[in-house]
Parts: structure tokens; sequence; C-alpha cells
């Protein structure tokens, strides 16, 4: 019986990816641009469906950027981002057939029940 007198042996060694810092700078700075967007639509106090609109871009580019970079899931592979991704992009789905239906619901209560 052999005995391994390096630790070392038989250990598959493992390959550590740095990410250069100049990427998580450029980051960052995308980050404070979206985040000053963001502000920028409460300072201009703009109203409305344009206001949500353009909080919510801003609110899914960053969360978007942050999921990329800092999470690492562009460079997982293909398989893992659709499983992270994928069952809240089916929630929103349901959730939109959701609101459809409830409109439909009122619609026909309003109509055949004459109450609101």
């Amino acid at each position: 019986m052999a005995q391994i007198t390096d630790p070392s042996d038989g250990v598959p060694e493992q390959s550590h990816q740095a990410h250069p810092i100049k990427l998580y700078l450029t980051c960052w700075g995308f980050l404070f641009v979206l985040s000053a967007g963001s502000y920028w639509v409460d300072y201009a106090q703009l109203q409305g469906l344009l206001r949500w609109s353009l909080i919510l871009i801003f609110m899914f580019l960053k969360a978007g950027l942050i999921v990329a970079v800092f999470m690492h899931m562009a460079w997982e592979r293909l398989a893992l981002t659709y499983a992270i991704l994928l069952p809240p992009l089916a929630a929103l789905v349901f959730m939109a057939i959701m609101m459809a239906e409830s409109d439909y619901t009122l619609f026909t209560r309003t109509v055949y029940l004459g109450a609101e």
C-alpha cells in the first residue's frame, strides 16, 4: 500500500479566476449613474406612468448589473442562469395573467350584479 507524502498529490489543482478591478469600478460607476437617474426622477417631480416606468427601468437595470457582475452570473453556465432567472420570470407572467383575470372578474360583476 503506497502512502502519499505530499498532500497535493492526487488532488486536482483548482484555478481561481480573478476579475480585473477595472470591471468592478466600471460597474460601480454605472450603478452610480443609474442611481443618480433614479433620484433625478424624484427631484424632477415627474408624475404618473412616466415616473413609475423610469423608476422600474432603473431598478431592473441596477439589479441586472449587480446579478451579472457581483454575483458572477455573467460567467456561469447557461443552465444555471436559466435555473435562477426563469422562475421569477414565470412568476411575473402568472401575476400578469392574474391581473387580467381580476379585471375580467370585476367587469362581469359590474355588468351582471350591478355592484362595484
